[in-house]
């Protein structure tokens, strides 16, 4: 499983259908997050985990701040669209539609089949200068608790 100092998986995200993102680039210096969910327009992600991030005092010091799901990247772009109107927060809603990233990190889990494949485990990574610095998994997969901006940027 991923852990501090680890550097960030040279994998190829989508941000829309057309748009390739490696966050390995991405996050190659400064500070930033990576917030792993189970799925977009789940409840618990929707309602309150990216919410706590959008809406948070401290997000701009928390620095390049990513929402990543296996979703394709046409419902990670509706979903942003919908959750953040715009993006006028910054963080940026990736697709990991392969499940590759999600694997490299070792941040997946094989849910009820109503969830279909596997999915990511509800989780924030904070990096820096293209490490991990620190990880945030929920123990339940699913949960809000250790992920939880508050924990992670002190919301």
């Amino acid at each position: 499983m991923v852990q501090a100092g680890d550097p960030i998986p040279e994998v190829e995200l989508f941000e829309g259908p057309e748009t390739k993102v490696n966050l390995a680039k991405e996050l190659a210096s400064g500070k930033g997050v990576i917030v792993g969910v189970p799925a977009a327009f789940s409840p618990s992600c929707s309602a309150r985990h990216v919410p706590e991030y959008i809406n948070s005092k401290k997000l701009k010091d928390a620095g390049k701040v990513y929402v990543v799901s296996v979703n394709d990247p046409f419902v990670m772009k509706a979903w942003a669209e919908d959750l953040d109107k715009g993006s006028k927060s910054g963080i940026r809603f990736l697709a990991d539609p392969s499940e590759e990233f999600g694997s490299k990190l070792d941040v997946l889990f094989q849910g009820p089949a109503v969830f279909g494949d596997k999915r990511y485990k509800r989780h924030a990574i904070v990096t820096e200068d293209g490490k991990v610095k620190s990880v945030h998994i929920e123990p339940d997969n699913t949960g809000v608790n250790e992920s939880a901006a508050e924990k992670v940027i002190g919301a």
